[in-house]
């Protein structure tokens, strides 16, 4: 019984110490109605405090488009929000409000997180008023994709922490306080089944929006799919799997390489490829300006080249063909 108090002690410290850093978020966006013309169209979400002069944290899905953004103290103060940069490709934006003394969220480490460890959600669910709601749950999995979404959204926490719309943006805490994710998405049809992009992530991606205005990430250039054994061996080839190139980019490094569609793309550099996620697992892990070789097959030939990874342009997607 102690260890049970004991426990509930802690969630409940915890919950104390991290609610005054979570906010509420409304935007305002403009959508075209074939009746009535541009009709205004309110949402709401969740964020939290990043530092004590006014930057917060949201998912760019609850701001993207907006109009007008409004953040809500837990303390009910309002505040106009200033978008000061965001990345669709991790759903993270960062918001500037004009506000000193604010409480910020303590960070903590996402890669030291361990399955079935507590976690806490607490955010702007269903935009109930009175204050945060918080659920508490375990971490039930580590580096998920995203079932309906494209590559880029790999690696996040999957939870049973109840998430609801509203809690999009706000943190998932541990049991100390500190915030170990972002809340992004949660499935309708299952059961206990929420996802949240790691902090350390959000971290990356809040410094670079702060101090360039944009996600420094890096450029190969291709679109491509995964390929498997039995499509390999329709081909008459030994390969088991990589990355079949469907696409590349004119003047991208993919293509001043010499990467063509229809090239397997087998390793770069000490690392096998066996598919998209181990693709984007090593190109994210390659520093901005190095050169690394990668080894492809063409027509049963395997050629190896030499790639210099350069900064993604602006507005340059890479997406998975199905």
């Amino acid at each position: 019984m102690e260890g049970l108090k004991d426990l509930q002690e802690s969630i409940v410290k915890s919950v104390e110490k991290i609610q005054n850093s979570v906010v509420s978020i409304n935007s305002l966006k403009l959508r075209r109605d074939m009746r009535y013309g541009i009709a205004p169209m309110k949402g709401s979400g969740s964020g939290f405090i990043a530092s004590a002069d006014g930057y917060v944290i949201t998912n760019n899905h609850v701001i993207e488009g907006a109009e007008n953004v409004e953040v809500i103290l837990n303390s009910g103060e309002s505040f106009d929000g200033e978008v000061l940069g965001s990345d669709p490709q991790t759903d993270v934006a960062v918001v500037k409000i004009n506000a000193k003394g604010l409480v910020p969220a303590e960070m903590g480490d996402s890669d030291r997180l361990r399955v079935g460890q507590f976690v806490l959600a607490v955010g702007n669910a269903l935009a109930l008023p009175g204050g945060p709601t918080v659920s508490l749950g375990v971490i039930s999995a580590k580096n998920r994709p995203m079932p309906w979404a494209d590559f880029i959204f790999e690696g996040l926490i999957q939870t049973d922490a109840a998430i609801n719309p509203g809690n999009s943006g706000g943190p998932l805490a541990d049991i100390e306080g500190k915030v170990i994710g972002v809340n992004t998405a949660m499935i309708p049809f299952a059961q206990g089944m929420g996802f949240s992009i790691p902090v350390n992530t959000v971290k990356r991606v809040m410094e670079d929006i702060i101090s360039k205005g944009h996600v420094v990430r890096p450029w190969l250039g291709i679109s491509g799919v995964d390929i498997d054994e039995n499509e390999i061996r329709m081909r008459g080839s030994s390969i088991k799997s990589g990355v079949l190139v469907v696409r590349v980019d004119q003047w991208s490094p993919a293509y001043e390489s010499g990467l063509r569609p229809g090239d397997i793309i087998l390793s770069m550099g000490n690392a096998r490829i066996s598919g998209m996620r181990s693709l984007i697992e090593k190109l994210s892990s390659t520093g901005l300006g190095n050169t690394v070789d990668v080894v492809f097959s063409r027509n049963g030939k395997k050629y190896r080249t030499s790639v210099d990874i350069r900064e993604a342009k602006e507005n340059v997607t890479v997406v998975r063909v199905q």
